[in-house]
């Protein structure tokens, strides 16, 4: 493989963050969000099946068990970071306007 085929190939397989925010934010922020999510949807089925074991009557136990099975599942998702050829050009776009 050339040097120029391994460049195009860099470009096109390596990311960059480009959310906006301190790259070292995020190493924080993104395992702390999908943290909450998890503990969010852990504390809602633990609060129905916590009305599962006070529950007698048949009716409400399939109720409840209907209720837990349909908690709402984690929506939290990392957004892709952008191809490293694509955040160079549009930085040298950038450059070349305040030029």
């Amino acid at each position: 493989m050339t040097p120029q085929q391994k460049k195009q190939l860099s470009y096109a397989k390596d990311r960059r963050n480009t959310y906006g925010e301190n790259s070292k934010s995020s190493r924080k922020n993104i395992p702390l969000s999908k943290a909450l999510d998890i503990r969010a949807e852990r504390r809602a089925q633990e609060s129905a099946l916590a009305k599962f074991t006070a529950a007698k009557d048949g009716d409400q136990l399939d109720a409840i068990e209907n209720e837990v099975r349909s908690t709402k599942p984690r929506e939290w998702r990392k957004c892709p970071d952008e191809p490293l050829g694509r955040v160079l050009t549009q930085k040298s776009q950038r450059a070349m306007k305040h030029d």
